[in-house]
């Protein structure tokens, strides 16, 4: 892991790595100050877009935000990774949550309130003090120690409602907390209920927050065991079609499909792919801490892209406004003409359409500017950041893939997550080639009466039959050459080319695994091994 705590609370020094780490972590606090800070300040860019970054926003743990429309599972989800409750949980089918929740580790449970959460200077919340009070009141840190939180955090958002008038009564912008909170995170979790896929008119705005985080995005269909298999597949294409509309990207959305609370399914019909999508999503939510320095660095070139192009957008418009006269009046035109000068920049600097912020905020946001005093555009402040883009970030990278290499690789464990990796609720133990694993009779005996059968068909020559013989009998399977060729290798136990009755009927049962919709083992494990091969083929090994 990409330790980003350094000794914070849940932080894990792991010797001579530690070094390292704070290599890292450094060198991209170090890049942010010297290179790209300047320039955001120059040009104002933390009033526009983002606040300035803090040591807490390099050093804070992985984190992952979740979000959907009022009883879609949320905080039940939470529940269900921690396998414990934690302080300020409340759960029910009514809006339950009206609070930003951060659920982190600590010592001891309790509940940090919002107003001493972003005066600590230890945690990542300190810019989103802008916010106000109206805000604060309703965001708390719930602190317990809990083994899956010493790798990752997680943040609970309120349940959205429909209507304009939950949008107001909130009486702070909640689309723009999201935004604040899309920037920091590792992950963005969208939830939807199996019986409640209309995207009201709020979560249709704060999914499109997201704009510039789509590779952090991923959906989770929960309670798809209320339904059955014929309406779990027009509820998930009734899901696809929604998210269509509301997300403006050429790549389909990871959707993971399940019911992700610790009570007994009300359907079982679907068990097996419920049992593979929670393996799925709990692999990608584990795999966050290892690739947490990754997901830093790209973040800062993002934000460093986005920087560069508000320096041209401001210089242009402070380059456009006269010196004495008519200074609204040609304000007022700049604004209108933001999107031709959108384009114009793009050619004069050769940038990308997509690394512009969006033309309707922008236009809003300098209403209420005076452009008398922007500033000019300094060539030097872009040279640095283009310097740091080109050839700092490559050595950064290259410290990454150095701790890559010299750090074992780190995983969240604990809660639900140890549920799944071992014993034999493990996903996949006791299926397909793991068949047999802790049974003392051979797993393909039972089938092999119906095999000898066929054996005995291909006029076998002292006991055994050639490749071309079973080949007639292997391709029957219609599976394609190179599937067949593993078989083959795999049940070839003494690499003769030739099969035996044991043989040939453990190349059957492996085509049966591969029908059945499992994958092939790279090597034959030990139970698999025909009786009458295995002491000469382990002695082989």
């Amino acid at each position: 892991m990409f330790s980003w705590l350094g000794k914070q609370g849940g932080g894990r020094e792991r010797g001579g790595g530690a070094d390292v780490v704070q290599t890292v972590t450094g060198g991209l606090r170090d890049l942010y100050l010297r290179k790209l800070l300047p320039l955001e300040e120059h040009y104002r860019f933390h009033e526009f877009h983002s606040p300035a970054l803090e040591e807490a926003d390099f050093e804070n743990k992985p984190m992952v935000l979740l979000v959907g429309q009022y009883s879609t599972g949320k905080t039940t989800f939470i529940r269900y990774l921690l396998e414990q409750d934690f302080p300020g949980m409340r759960i029910g089918p009514e809006p339950t949550t009206d609070s930003f929740i951060a659920v982190m580790y600590g010592e001891t449970e309790g509940n940090v309130p919002g107003n001493a959460l972003v005066v600590d200077p230890k945690k990542p919340f300190r810019k989103l003090g802008r916010f106000g009070n109206a805000f604060l009141n309703r965001f708390m840190c719930s602190q317990l120690p809990n083994e899956v939180l010493k790798s990752i955090s997680i943040i609970d958002s309120p349940g959205i409602l429909s209507g304009e008038k939950q949008r107001i009564s909130r009486g702070y912008d909640f689309c723009q907390v999201l935004q604040w909170f899309a920037e920091r995170v590792d992950r963005i979790i969208l939830l939807f209920d199996a019986h409640k896929l209309d995207i009201s008119d709020e979560f249709s705005e704060a999914i499109k927050s997201f704009r510039g985080q789509d590779d952090k995005i991923r959906v989770v269909l929960n309670k798809a065991d209320q339904v059955d298999t014929q309406q779990l597949m027009r509820v998930y294409g009734a899901l696809m079609w929604s998210l269509g509309k509301v997300i403006d990207t050429p790549e389909v959305l990871r959707v993971y499909i399940g019911s992700f609370w610790a009570h007994p399914l009300r359907n079982t019909d679907n068990r097996r792919l419920f049992e593979a999508e929670a393996q799925d999503l709990f692999k990608d939510i584990q795999s966050l801490p290892q690739k947490a320095a990754v997901r830093k660095l790209n973040d800062l070139i993002k934000r460093a892209r986005l920087a560069k192009v508000h320096a041209y957008i401001i210089s242009y418009l402070k380059k456009e406004m006269p010196s004495v006269f008519g200074k609204e009046n040609k304000k007022k035109e700049l604004i209108n003409k933001l999107p031709e000068i959108y384009i114009q920049l793009q050619r004069e600097y050769h940038i990308s359409a997509g690394d512009f912020p969006e033309v309707k905020k922008m236009q809003e946001q300098l209403e209420n500017c005076d452009f008398t005093k922007f500033h000019s555009l300094k060539p030097k402040l872009i040279e640095t950041v283009d310097n740091m883009l080109a050839n700092k970030i490559a050595s950064l990278m290259n410290l990454i893939r150095q701790e890559e290499s010299n750090m074992p690789t780190e995983m969240v464990h604990g809660g639900a997550f140890d549920g799944t990796m071992a014993g034999p609720f493990g996903h996949g133990y006791g299926e397909g080639a793991k068949e047999g694993a802790d049974e003392e009779e051979w797993v393909v005996a039972k089938d092999k009466p119906a095999y000898d059968e066929i054996f005995y068909t291909l006029s076998p020559i002292n006991g055994k039959i050639s490749g071309i013989s079973a080949k007639k009998e292997m391709v029957t399977s219609k599976l394609p050459n190179s599937v067949l060729g593993k078989i083959w290798k795999l049940a070839d136990c003494d690499g003769d080319g030739m099969l035996d009755d044991e043989e040939f009927a453990l190349a059957k049962h492996l085509i049966k695994i591969k029908l059945d919709g499992y994958e092939l083992p790279g090597t034959l494990p030990s139970h698999l091994v025909p009786p009458s091969h295995r002491k000469p083929f382990q002695t082989a090994e």
